[in-house]
This record gives structure tokens, C-alpha cells and sequence, in this order.
């Protein structure tokens, strides 16, 4: 009887020590993969802009601001936020964004801030955490050098943040797949042309141009897909598939500038960021619908409308 314990025993710890191998090489790769996109250089050709000083320009770099998200993770003053601080996955970081202690603005050259915004690179030509750069990667010049402006005419905040710190499971969930939106410089056209100015109007091409702010929880075909951060719920479709294809323009409208459904719900902003899209204009709303709109109708995918 001892002689089957012992035997038992010792296959059950050699099987446990063979899986600790396993996972600790395994463990190893993922951290050798992780480490080595985080440490990819990008030599980019980065546009040259006149930044502009004048009221018009950078009120009209604000409301880019405003209608892109930025203030969503770099908070309402662009001071940076801490925005997901997990056991699980760490933590993650928006920069402060001003020239206050702790915040990039007074480091950042014209130059610096388009590699940035645009090309999702940073002045060590590394890949930026978190910057959704894909989302920027199509805007116009115009609306660039708007931004940059705007940005530094922010009177300086204090407020240092502490690094991002990726624990195992934020890593593997980067390699897999889920977390693959940590980085955006690797899925980037950086060769493209880019537009000098985009005229407003009521189009469904205006509207596909403004539209990019919902495809990073829509997804790139706008159909809904699953979120990777803890806590958030799936987007919905809003094609024409969708609710948004049984909505009227008004209602759509009210929806975006309220977070009211047209059944009466209301949306968490958290789930639906419709204090961030209240601020287009009701132009600009009319442009997404149209386009939204054109989008071909295919059976939905992921989640209505919430």
C-alpha cells in the first residue's frame, strides 16, 4: 500500500512539476513576444504642419478633441487619467497631456505630436500604449494641426502618473488577440496620403470621416463586437442592420445628444458615450446617419442596440 502512495505521489509532483515548466516557458515566449512589438522602432515620415494660434483654429482643434474621445481617457482637462488599474491585467495609462509637471505638452515638438496622434509612435519611435491611432491615421491636416494647436494652448496641470504596468494575463490576452489594440502603430498605413482639408457637409462620405470615433468599440465594419476591458458590455450594430437602421434621423439624433432611446431607455454613458458625441453638431450627426445608414444590411452580429 505505501509502495502504490508512493508512487502515486511522486508522479502526481513530477506531473505538477512538468506543468510549472510548461507554463513558465510558456509564460516566457508571451513576455519574449510582448516585449519585442512593445520594443519595435517605426521610422516614419511625419508631416510637417503649421500650427495655428488663432482663436478660430483652436476652438475649432477643441471640438476635434472633443468629438474624438480624447477626453474620454485623458479626462475633460487632458491632465491623464489612470484608466484601468486591474489585479488582473495592471494598469494602464493616459498621459497627461498639457506642459504641467508630469505631462508631455512642454517635451513634445509639432513633430513629436502628429507621430503621436497620427502614426501612434512616440519621439523614441516606440509604439504608444493605448493610443488609438488608428482611428487618426485618415484625418485631415487641417484637423491635425486644429488639435495639436488646441493642445498647446492648455494652461499647464500638475499631475504626475505612474507607468503602465502589464501583469501576465494583460500580456497573453495582448498576443491572443483580445488586448490586441494595446499598440496601433503595427496596424497603420504609415505611407498613406493624407488630406490637406476636408469641407463640411451633409454626406454620407463626411459622415463615414467623422464616424471613425465609433468604430473603436463598433468595430471597423460598425456591426458590434465584444469589449476587452472588465466591466464593459458589448457594443452594439449600428448598421442598418441594427436599431439604427429603424430609427429616424431625429432619433438618432436625440440618442447621440441625450443618450435617450427612442423606447425611453437611458444609456450609461459608461456603455454608450453619448456625452462625448452630444458635441457634434447637428450637421455632423446628420452626416454618421446618412452614412450609417448606407452600410449593407446583414444580420447582427454581436449585440442590439443597449
Amino acid at each position: 500500500m505505501k509502495s502504490t502512495f508512493r508512487k502515486v505521489l511522486k508522479w502526481t509532483l513530477r506531473s505538477l512539476a512538468a506543468l510549472v515548466v510548461l507554463l513558465v516557458v510558456a509564460y516566457a515566449v508571451i513576455y519574449f513576444i510582448t516585449e519585442k512589438r512593445l520594443s519595435k522602432t517605426y521610422d516614419v515620415d511625419v508631416a510637417h504642419l503649421t500650427i495655428p494660434t488663432d482663436a478660430e483654429s483652436i476652438a475649432k482643434g477643441g471640438h476635434v478633441i472633443a468629438t474624438r474621445g480624447c477626453q474620454d481617457c485623458h479626462g475633460k482637462d487632458l491632465a491623464g487619467n489612470i484608466m484601468i488599474d486591474d489585479p488582473g491585467l495592471g494598469r494602464i495609462v493616459a498621459s497627461n497631456l498639457t506642459s504641467g509637471k508630469g505631462g508631455v505638452g512642454g517635451e513634445f515638438s509639432a513633430e513629436d505630436w502628429v507621430r503621436a496622434i497620427r502614426h501612434g509612435v512616440g519621439p523614441d519611435k516606440k509604439p504608444l500604449k493605448v493610443m488609438p491611432s488608428n482611428e487618426f491615421s485618415g484625418i485631415s491636416n487641417a484637423d491635425l494641426a486644429n488639435m495639436i494647436g488646441y493642445i498647446k494652448s492648455l494652461p499647464p496641470v500638475d499631475k504626475e502618473l505612474p507607468d503602465h504596468n502589464l501583469k501576465p494575463l494583460a500580456r497573453v490576452l495582448f498576443v491572443a488577440g483580445p488586448l490586441a489594440g494595446l499598440t496601433t502603430a503595427d496596424k497603420i498605413d504609415h505611407t498613406q496620403e493624407f488630406t490637406d482639408k476636408l469641407t463640411p457637409a451633409i454626406t454620407a462620405e463626411y459622415g463615414k470621416y467623422l464616424a471613425v470615433s465609433c468604430s473603436g468599440c463598433h468595430g471597423q465594419d460598425f456591426k458590434g463586437q465584444e469589449m476587452p476591458i472588465p466591466g464593459m458590455k458589448a457594443s452594439a450594430n449600428i448598421t442598418s442592420s441594427g436599431d439604427v437602421g429603424k430609427w429616424t434621423e431625429t432619433q438618432f439624433m436625440t440618442v447621440l445628444k441625450t443618450g435617450k432611446r427612442p423606447d425611453g431607455r437611458q444609456l450609461n454613458n459608461k456603455d454608450m458615450p453619448w456625452e462625448m458625441t452630444r458635441n457634434f453638431t447637428d450637421d455632423e450627426i446628420k452626416s454618421i446617419y446618412l452614412f450609417l445608414r448606407s452600410l449593407p444590411a446583414k444580420q447582427e452580429l454581436q449585440a442590439s442596440a443597449k
